[in-house]
């Protein structure tokens, strides 16, 4: 595989970011997972962590080097995550459990496979268009699909946060799986929480994707969100991977896992209040006393078929 890829979380003008991102790659497979998490106290951050750490714990056991079966490997571990969550309430005996949105994508074999529940997005930008874009689980989507309002409504309707579908909530996620999408090179896929594509209309996303070098189009691209969204803007997380399926001249900034072992990874993921771009108020013994929660409610479902 070969790949160009870049993530960033910012906190925008909230008191803290609930936001949280990861991918990680075998030789032969590529894990991508955002979750946007809601609820009091840190606890949405909790969250969105149990769903980043489930999928890449997962991966990490399973893509030896490749997965067997990519779309069940994101269904079953979707659930597995929401499970964990609950299992973390159950252990505080909390009244409302924490929730949190989720996206992941699997590139393996120049094929991308993707699920999500809630409104984080993936786009699938092909040259200058959008091929693919993920169907927000949101109370303004089934206002769309039901024709009481239009597209340009939905940008500013007061419920355009509230989503019908998540990890943690009462009911089992929905969770909605893409069709196997293969990859041509140049392709740009897009992973992003609704600070970003609520204020980035799909245009401006494709337009702010054409830069060569996304090391520097993914940061310009936040740095005008984070402007327009203005002091109380929402988090912001976005993962960008431009795949690049031909062997010519590697530049500097891109992957390539041609030279991996079959049993090694590479991850990038944020451990609990370890980021500055984390903000907390918990203290250090907090953070540790959670760190081993989180650990432990993913590790009563790291099994779990």
């Amino acid at each position: 595989m070969r790949f160009t890829i870049y993530q960033e979380s910012r906190q925008g003008g909230r008191k803290n970011n609930e936001d949280r991102l990861a991918h990680c790659y075998s030789r032969d497979a590529l894990l991508m997972v955002i979750a946007d998490g809601m609820g009091g106290h840190y606890y949405g951050e909790v969250a969105a962590q149990i769903a980043v750490q489930t999928m890449t714990a997962a991966f990490q056991r399973e893509a030896q080097p490749r997965l067997e079966d990519p779309f069940w490997f994101l269904q079953k571990n979707i659930s597995n995550a929401h499970h964990a969550i609950l299992s973390y309430c159950d252990l505080h005996k909390l009244k409302d459990s924490p929730r949190t949105t989720v996206v992941a994508c699997v590139v393996q074999d120049n094929v991308a496979y993707w699920a999500h529940v809630g409104d984080s997005r993936l786009y699938l930008i092909r040259q200058d268009s959008i091929l693919c874009r993920t169907r927000d689980h949101s109370q303004v989507q089934l206002m769309i699909d039901q024709g009481r309002i239009t597209p340009e409504q939905a940008e500013t309707h007061p419920e355009r946060n509230k989503v019908y579908s998540c990890l943690g909530g009462s009911q089992m996620p929905d969770v909605e799986c893409s069709r196997k999408t293969p990859l041509q090179s140049g392709d740009v896929i897009v992973l992003c929480t609704d600070g970003i594509w609520g204020m980035l209309p799909g245009n401006a996303m494709v337009q702010a994707m054409q830069h060569s070098n996304l090391l520097q189009a993914v940061p310009q691209c936040m740095d005008r969100v984070e402007q327009w969204a203005g002091a109380h803007g929402d988090n912001l997380s976005m993962i960008v991977v431009r795949w690049e399926d031909s062997y010519s001249e590697l530049t500097r900034s891109s992957v390539s896992t041609q030279t991996m072992g079959p049993n090694e990874f590479t991850t990038q993921l944020d451990e609990f209040g370890h980021n500055h771009s984390y903000k907390s108020d918990l203290s250090d013994d907090e953070i540790e006393r959670a760190i081993e929660e989180i650990r432990a409610a993913i590790d009563k479902y790291s099994f779990k078929k």
